[in-house]
């Protein structure tokens, strides 16, 4: 299987496109941000909004951005987690590396399979508000599946707690029509309910807004899309949490780079260590979070 590795412009951002035989990933530098993933002449398996903006400084609407070192609202994550920043301003969401230029430490070819390794320079006690030295390091691998692991290791003699994310946009038929398998019997926490604690009865199907952390997961989840023909697996390693997202209609109109109906193109199923699963990294420790995406028909 020929394997072609080229970098690209598009617009403000330096980007890096692997193709696979018929098979296409692209990843920007910035963030170190999977864009957009297809196989063949299918429907793309990773979502990149119509409306997304490619511009310096901010992430960009779909693909898989990377949250880290912690996820989603500081002020809601465990308390180690928020100690360990120390910045005077508020906090933003999704930590401090999505906007952040990566530098590409390889690219190469192994037999039929492409890969791309990032580091970010920054992390290692360059972040604003946030002083620990910590080696942060991505590979992005393309065989017949996409494989994403991100690795966090403390050079800096203090312990130091994360949360994180691979926040990876799936493209769909209808929203309506999909289902997510494995969740049947886990517990989540519903952000949109007063941060409940509840049980999943069940595939999960959307029905409405959902913005739900699911914990203590098996490492296979399934997004079933019968429009399409098709089912998406997610195998995970390091991680037992996840989030699954969709905004609806109401917030699709208030979301940047998103175009109002686009809600039902894409649901997020979003790789993570958050809340009870989230790490603690000993001095001189590592931890990989790690994804592997295929699809098959149905």
């Amino acid at each position: 299987m020929p394997i072609d590795i080229q970098r690209i412009e598009i617009d403000q951002l330096a980007c890096w496109r692997i193709r696979r035989g018929d098979n296409e990933l692209l990843v920007a530098e910035q963030g170190a941000q999977v864009l957009s993933y297809r196989q063949g002449d299918a429907p793309p398996i990773i979502w990149l909004s119509e409306e997304a903006a490619f511009q310096q400084g901010q992430s960009v609407r779909g693909g898989v951005p990377i949250c880290w070192p912690w996820f989603g609202d500081l002020k809601r994550n465990p308390e180690n987690v928020q100690a360990a920043y120390r910045g005077e301003t508020e906090a933003p969401f999704h930590g401090l590396v999505r906007g952040l230029d990566w530098q590409l430490a390889q690219q190469r070819c192994e037999g039929d399979t492409g890969i791309l390794e990032f580091s970010c320079p920054q992390a290692l006690g360059a972040l604003p508000g946030w002083p620990h030295r910590v080696e942060l390091k991505l590979q992005i691998r393309l065989d017949e599946r996409l494989h994403i692991s991100l690795t966090s290791r403390n050079l800096g003699d203090q312990p130091v707690a994360i949360s994180q994310a691979l926040h990876s946009y799936f493209a769909i038929g209808d929203i309506h029509q999909v289902s997510v398998e494995g969740l049947d019997g886990c517990r989540y926490i519903d952000t949109l309910e007063n941060w409940q604690q509840r049980q999943q009865q069940g595939d999960l199907r959307f029905t409405g807004e959902t913005d739900r952390i699911y914990l203590d997961l098996p490492p296979t989840l399934h997004l079933r899309d019968p429009q399409l023909n098709r089912r998406i697996t997610l195998q995970t390693r390091g991680s037992r949490s996840a989030i699954l997202w969709n905004p609806w209609i109401d917030k699709a109109q208030r979301l940047s780079q998103f175009a109002d109906d686009a809600w039902q193109r894409m649901a997020c199923i979003e790789t993570a260590n958050t809340m009870d699963d989230r790490v603690l990294l000993n001095a001189g420790a590592s931890h990989t979070l790690a994804v592997s995406i295929g699809s098959e028909s149905i």
